[in-house]
Parts: C-alpha cells; sequence; structure tokens
C-alpha cells in the first residue's frame, strides 16, 4: 500500500469513527426520562414542605423534553392527578379537566412541546400547593439549570438513572468495538 492511499485509509476509518460516536451520542441524548414529581421522599402529596412554591421549585431543576415521563406517586384515594388548562391551573378549577386520573401512582407522557398543568382534585390540595407546571421542549436543552444553592435534600434527582446508565454503557461498547477495530490497521 503506497503513502497516499495508506492515509485516506486512515482518513475513511477515522470518518467512521466519528460517524459511530456522534451516532451513539444522538441515541443517549434522544432518550425519554422519567421524572418522579417532587422526588423520591416527598412525591405527589398536599400540604408539600415549602408550601405553594414547592413543585415549581421541583421543575426548576429539570429541563423536561418531549416523551419524557411524569411519574406522580401517591395512594389511590388520597390523591389524584389533574390535566388542566393555564386559567383553570391558576383557579384551581377542576371543572373543565382535560384529563383525569384516580390510580396512583400515574405516569403521563408529555408527548408534545409546550406548557402541562396538573393538580390534585381533593378539596384544598391544589390551594394548599399540591399543583405543578412544566414547559416541554422539543429536544433536549445543553443549558440545564443548576440546582437551587440550597435546595432541599428531599427532591431527589426525579430522572430514571436507568436509561441514562444504559445509553452510556451503549456508547462505551460502541466506542469500545470501534476503537478495536480501527486498532487493527
Amino acid at each position: 500500500m503506497t503513502h497516499t492511499n495508506k492515509n485516506m485509509f486512515q482518513i475513511k476509518n477515522m470518518t467512521i469513527l466519528i460517524l459511530i460516536i456522534v451516532v451513539a451520542a444522538s441515541l443517549q441524548t434522544s432518550e425519554a426520562e422519567d421524572y418522579t414529581v417532587g422526588g423520591d421522599t416527598i412525591g405527589w402529596t398536599s400540604f408539600p414542605p415549602g408550601g405553594s412554591s414547592f413543585y415549581s421549585n421541583w421543575a426548576s431543576n429539570f429541563t423536561f423534553k418531549l416523551n419524557d415521563n411524569l411519574v406522580f406517586n401517591y395512594e389511590s384515594g388520597s390523591h389524584s392527578v389533574v390535566i388542566l388548562n393555564k386559567a383553570n391551573y391558576e383557579k384551581c378549577n377542576v371543572n373543565d379537566d382535560i384529563q383525569t386520573f384516580n390510580k396512583g401512582p400515574t405516569k403521563i407522557t408529555l408527548d408534545r412541546s409546550g406548557d402541562f398543568y396538573f393538580i390534585c382534585s381533593l378539596s384544598g390540595h391544589c390551594s394548599s400547593g399540591q399543583k405543578l407546571s412544566v414547559k416541554v421542549t422539543e429536544t433536549a436543552s445543553s443549558d440545564v439549570p443548576l440546582p437551587p444553592a440550597e435546595a432541599p435534600s428531599s427532591l431527589g434527582t426525579g430522572a430514571g438513572s436507568a436509561t441514562t446508565e444504559t445509553a452510556a454503557t451503549f456508547t462505551l461498547l460502541l466506542v469500545t468495538i470501534a476503537f478495536n477495530f480501527f486498532s487493527q490497521f
């Protein structure tokens, strides 16, 4: 093999390796995440610690993307999850709900971009702070907000780490295979 052919072969191999890395990275960032509303410790409850700002503070720690899931952990009969429009959310009005869930836990897929509004329909729960609004983006944002300096530890991570670990393992596997393949030349 001439020197020019060898260089062309190396460039081709490097291009393939870069392509594999880009594809693996895009697979990792396109997977949906599960978020436990209120974290693993608190969950979906009336009179949350921190009052009416608890769930908005929790949500501000995350960037929700299309097809992510919100998991509302609660006991059936003790709470509910109601999807509403903004006007009814602000007034805690459940008369014109979009959808109601009464059996916990409830898993809701964020199936469109834009704002989602959730409350508990039991008397007094919404007005005591059991309400959540989230903004959903088309894709993952590169500017993920940092948690507040004094965020309560009970907020939890919220995201399903198994999905992220699987994607990271898959990416590492692809890079290892590519490295082993190209190191033979």
